[in-house]
């Protein structure tokens, strides 16, 4: 057995006090007269056996019950595994989770406010001259140092629920690498959090050379229901002109949600309404149309009724109504008069018609779509500018000219992964298919019919599959494409096999023509994302802006101003924000007073899977010396702390010198010297 504060033991000394009582009884004695001194003999002799058994048991309650109360101020223990840090002072970190999930409630409140109260709980059952740190989600810079106990109370009142999710190996780096630089070998962590699953890396074994112990919080099982994801099924807006926007549901609950109600609203206007049920554990995607929309940029936001978890029941968007749509016409040193005709028809395309070596390549990344018509051989440098142009989203369409160099166009197309063209074919064919599921031909046949009209081709470039899936938008008889569309990157290229002229094929002439290039036109667009999720460390990249001393851009949301980290690339800005100033909801990227991009943020819908490890998953993924406490059941004793290390044992002793006090009292009280003897001898008198 050992003392926790030994110096207490020398209130021993005290026990002297009683024993010098006793021994020194100053009590005056009652006469009495007796004429016989043989009868007053006996009594005498009888009483003082009787008193002296009485005395020395008073005596010995006395002393234990203060024997006890001293061994209670001295707090006696039994030595645990943690008896070699009594006496030293200790450095302990506590990791609040404040993740959204924490705002799940049960029977006592909100997790976030009982993690909170657990903290403070922690940080008292450690001696006051210990020393304290907290950390949560936001990883803040003002927790990296260690407090006293109440600077750490007020730390722990002060956080607030974050966007940000951690995972359980940064959070436990994170605590080690400020206890390292501590000097003591006395140190803890403690991770208060209600572990849901999103905050661990799949199959990665969370290593510690500080003792871990874990803190659940139990939340009461409840459904929710998110928006995870939203996007247009036009690549280009236009005034006026209907809209459709995909948007998935997901169901994060065990039970299904029944009629869950969703607005949409543009620029704080209804657009649109509805109400679904989605079933368990699943995800479910539903097209809402809405239209009227005015030229300049959209905000838009998804609103869900879905209590009690609010915090993921807003996803925000934002894009930009245009009323023009700019495309660059490439050409061998002629324009094209089918592309013109094509385009020059509709206002609302603003053409541009260049000659292959007078492309201005800076204005490159404004145009979403670019045409290469009847160009004999592609330059180097051009061919460098068109394949970052589509890894950045842009979009190309590509007709070889009728002598075309088919080496320069595969340096072109080869490299990126899209079809290209190869030699030379003449031989009469035709068209057999058409894609039906293609965006490009999905609003022009509702059906194919049985015996269409399709172009016919006189010769044509054979064409060579790239290493990306490509879509065959048509093909010949042959079984080779006359137009295929590949993927690449956040861009698309479309490769024809034959030239814009008649003596390869009847495709300039035919009616498929003019509405394949139009559609193809409008789903070039390569606006800015519809939205950004905050932590993801995304990229912003908008079209070039210069930025200033004298006029910087500017993130802003009503009184929030965040002042981005700003990069220039060719043909585009790059934009970097710390996602911990960051907020959901509609940011206005300004220079000066002049607005340049509207940018939608929301958080990350991990937090909205409300599934939670079982303590058998923690043992797994923890190290072996972790202990795993329960929020609910916390308490001084079960916190691994030198201060109640081991087996207690002060509280017994508290209750031992009560019940000796007991003890002592009822001796004074009821353990009476016999008076009867006495009253006989007055008797024979």
């Amino acid at each position: 057995m050992r003392f926790l504060y030994p110096a207490f033991l020398f209130a021993l000394l005290s026990l002297v006090i009683p024993v010098a009582i006793h021994l020194f009884n100053f009590r005056r004695y009652k006469k009495v007269y007796f004429s016989n001194v043989q009868f007053l003999k006996e009594v005498q002799l009888q009483q003082a056996s009787r008193r002296n058994l009485r005395e020395r048991l008073i005596l010995a309650s006395r002393l234990l019950a203060l024997l006890f109360l001293v061994f209670a101020f001295a707090r006696p223990y039994f030595p645990g595994r943690d008896a070699a840090l009594v006496g030293k002072q200790q450095a302990i970190s506590i990791f609040v989770d404040n993740s959204y999930s924490m705002q799940a409630i049960n029977r006592e409140g909100s997790l976030l406010d009982q993690a909170k109260q657990r903290a403070k709980q922690i940080a008292a059952a450690y001696s006051i001259n210990d020393r304290f740190q907290i950390i949560t989600q936001d990883f803040e810079g003002k927790h990296q140092r260690l407090l006293s106990r109440s600077e750490f109370n007020d730390a722990a009142d002060a956080v607030k629920p974050s966007a940000q999710s951690r995972t359980f190996a940064q959070v436990v780096a994170k605590q080690q690498g400020l206890l390292n630089l501590y000097g003591s070998d006395a140190k803890r962590i403690f991770i208060v959090s209600d572990f849901q699953k999103n905050m661990a890396e799949a199959d990665k074994q969370i290593t510690s050379n500080i003792p871990v112990d874990l803190v659940e919080l139990k939340p009461t099982s409840m459904p929710n229901v998110a928006v995870d994801t939203a996007w247009l099924l036009s690549a280009t807006h236009r005034p006026g002109e209907g809209e459709k926007m995909v948007v998935r549901l997901h169901n994060y609950a065990d039970k299904a949600a029944e009629k869950v109600p969703l607005k949409l609203t543009v620029n704080g206007i209804q657009k649109a309404i509805g109400s679904f049920t989605i079933k368990a554990r699943s995800s479910q995607t539903d097209t809402l149309s809405f239209s009227g929309l005015q030229k300049g940029w959209q905000r838009g936001e998804i609103e869900l009724q879905d209590n009690p978890i609010t915090f993921d029941n807003q996803f925000y968007f934002s894009f930009k109504v245009s009323d023009e749509l700019r495309i660059l016409l490439i050409n061998g040193g002629m324009p094209n008069k089918y592309l013109t005709a094509v385009f020059g028809s509709d206002s609302f395309f603003k053409l541009t018609q260049v000659g292959d070596g007078n492309v201005d390549y800076a204005q490159l990344s404004s145009y979403p779509l670019v045409v290469l018509s009847d160009i004999k051989s592609i330059s180097a440098g051009l061919v460098q500018q068109l394949q970052n142009y589509v890894r950045k989203g842009g979009s190309l369409i590509v007709f070889p000219s009728a002598d075309a160099d088919i080496n320069s166009y595969r340096s072109l197309l080869q490299p990126i992964g899209a079809s290209y063209t190869d030699k030379l074919v003449n031989e009469p064919t035709k068209v057999v298919s058409i894609d039906l599921q293609s965006a490009v031909f999905k609003s022009i046949f509702e059906a194919l019919p049985q015996n269409p009209d399709l172009p016919k081709v006189s010769k044509y470039y054979q064409l060579v599959a790239g290493a990306k899936r490509a879509e065959h938008l048509m093909k010949l008889q042959t079984g080779t494409d006359l137009l295929a569309q590949t993927t690449v990157s956040k861009g698309k290229v479309t490769v024809a096999a034959v030239p814009l002229s008649e003596d390869f094929s009847s495709l300039p002439v035919h009616a498929l023509f003019v509405p394949v290039m139009l559609h193809a036109a409008l789903l070039s667009g390569h606006d800015m994302p519809l939205f950004y999720t905050i932590g993801s460390n995304e990229v912003m990249e908008t079209v070039p802006l210069q930025s200033t001393e004298k006029s910087l851009l500017r993130l802003v949301k009503g009184r929030d101003i965040i002042i981005p980290d700003v990069r220039q690339q060719e043909g585009s800005t790059i934009l970097f924000a710390p996602s911990e100033l960051l907020s959901p909801g509609i940011f206005e990227l300004r220079k000066q007073d002049s607005l340049a991009a509207v940018l939608a943020f929301n958080d990350n819908r991990s937090e909205s899977d409300l599934s939670y490890f079982s303590p058998q998953e923690l043992e797994q993924m923890f190290p072996a010396k972790t202990e795993l406490l329960n929020g609910n059941k916390l308490n001084a004793n079960n916190i691994g702390s030198a201060a109640n290390s081991g087996l207690q044992l002060w509280k017994l002793c508290i209750i031992l010198a009560l019940i000796f006090l007991a003890i002592e009292i009822l001796l004074v009280r009821y353990f009476k010297v016999s008076k009867s003897q006495i009253a006989e001898l007055e008797n024979i008198n």
